[in-house]
């Protein structure tokens, strides 16, 4: 008997049972069924059996080329034979040992080598942990209680940077977090220095600024050109405390990131995917007399007290090793420029396709990440001639909107998994017949989409 499949999550459906039993099984243990928000994808989202390079599979056996990337934690693909060879020889020796370790001091040597603005480090296990202590620290050492943010610009979700990422956009605070926190953000609109330099001459307790600095969910909205050397220069005039959030940028873009590709030093810098190995953890880095804070023996010298910073997972053996097997060969390998140089190919194949399907929509991006912008409003655009700097971050966000749910799921009945912004990150192993595979699943998928829409 046949079966007529009538739409894409009809597809979907029929193709991911698995899936569909495990998401039931789900619901009564997890809210929404997922352990991260991003995951939510209606029907249901996919359950991952395996991965390894640039392909993973999932618990019904269905291929796909990823983009996903461990959300944008493995610049080497799935399973680094490097890095699964020191996991295992670590977990043999033991996890965390309550006590330092050599490993340890290893790991943070590789992390002063590649990181320019890095004199100390102080490992984490996340990246919400690292935006948090990398803010304390800025407090502290100032002495100021402000911080400046970028509307949309996400910085993890504890409570001083849960408004004016996807919602809120007011800065009042977010359910569940005390509205005297939110009065302490300043929310500016991205890449706008006037903004910033009248917030800064309307209040002198700005302690630091914090951003992504390759713009919004790594340049989904991106920055002038000249915005970070400015912002630069501004905040060395104010005595305000510059943190680039690097989860994403960090070891990716670069081996040191967005601070040696943009030649743009701030005083600190926060990190975590890459930097693990794609396991648990993550890092602030910074001018030693900042990160001083933490320490026990000058302060003590300087009669002030000292910042606290637990953590009983940081720099764990695991880790470690994981991260120091990346970062060397992040370091020693063209990884960086390899990603770089994919990103750039398939942005190009994909816009492409959408010239030939005579879509207005456009594939756009830099370095090793693309972005799908699905034209909600109907603007009219080309997709060789876009510029996402014509655009504001209203506009830009707006993607997820529109057919960005019904791509996502177009893409993966054709085996490519993408992110739900919608868009992703390539990895250095991406290879010529992933960008194949990839764009003729990109053209069917589209073509499944138009099909359904009545285009």
């Amino acid at each position: 008997m046949k079966i007529s499949v009538e739409t894409i999550e009809e597809k979907y459906v029929l193709m991911t049972p698995g899936s569909q039993k495990l998401a039931a099984e789900a619901m009564q243990v997890f809210p929404s069924g997922i352990t991260h928000d991003s995951r939510f994808q209606r029907p249901y989202g996919l359950y991952i059996d395996r991965a390894k390079g640039t392909r993973k599979w999932d618990v019904d056996g269905n291929e796909y080329i990823d983009y996903f990337g461990g959300h944008g934690s493995h610049i080497l693909g799935h399973g680094n034979a490097a890095v699964v060879e020191a996991v295992q020889q670590a977990i043999l020796r033991g996890t965390q040992f309550g006590g330092n370790s050599a490993d340890e001091v290893e790991y943070g040597q590789l992390v002063l080598e590649l990181v320019p603005c890095a004199e100390r480090v102080r490992f984490t296990m996340s990246g919400t942990e690292s935006t948090h202590l990398a803010l304390r620290l800025a407090r502290a050492y100032t002495g100021r209680s402000k911080t400046i943010r970028f509307l949309a610009h996400f910085h993890g979700w504890h409570d001083a940077v849960a408004s004016g990422y996807s919602s809120h956009f007011d800065g009042s605070a977010v359910r569940g977090v005390p509205q005297a926190c939110a009065e302490d953000t300043i929310l500016l609109p991205p890449g706008d220095i006037d903004a910033v330099e009248q917030a800064l001459s309307e209040s002198g307790d700005v302690a630091a600024i914090i951003l992504e600095p390759t713009g919004t969910h790594f340049g989904m909205v991106p920055f002038e050109p000249d915005f970070l050397s400015k912002l630069r220069q501004l905040t060395e005039e104010k005595g305000v405390v510059l943190i680039f959030d690097e989860v994403i940028t960090g070891f990716r873009i670069a081996p040191g990131g967005a601070q040696e590709a943009l030649n743009i030093l701030p005083d600190m810098s926060t990190h975590a995917k890459i930097i693990a190995g794609g396991l648990p953890g993550g890092a602030v880095c910074g001018k030693k007399e900042i990160m001083d804070t933490l320490d026990f023996q000058v302060m003590e010298e300087k009669g002030e007290e000292k910042v606290q910073h637990n953590g009983t997972f940081n720099a764990n053996l695991v880790s470690a090793r994981a991260g120091i097997a990346i970062l060397k060969q992040i370091r020693d390998t063209d990884a960086c420029q390899r990603a770089n140089s994919y990103g750039a190919k398939l942005r190009a194949a994909m816009n492409e396709v959408l010239v030939a399907h005579k879509m207005p929509w456009a594939v756009y991006g830099s370095y090793s990440g693309f972005f799908v912008f699905t034209n909600p409003t109907g603007l009219n655009i080309s997709p060789l001639d876009f510029d996402p700097l014509d655009y504001d971050y209203t506009v830009l966000k707006t993607s997820r909107l529109g057919y960005a749910q019904q791509l996502v799921l177009a893409l993966i009945t054709q085996g490519v998994h993408i992110a739900g912004f919608p868009g992703g990150w390539v990895s250095s192993v991406h290879s010529d017949a992933d960008m194949r595979d990839t764009i003729a699943g990109f053209d069917r998928a589209l073509g499944l989409l138009k099909h359904q829409q009545g285009w």
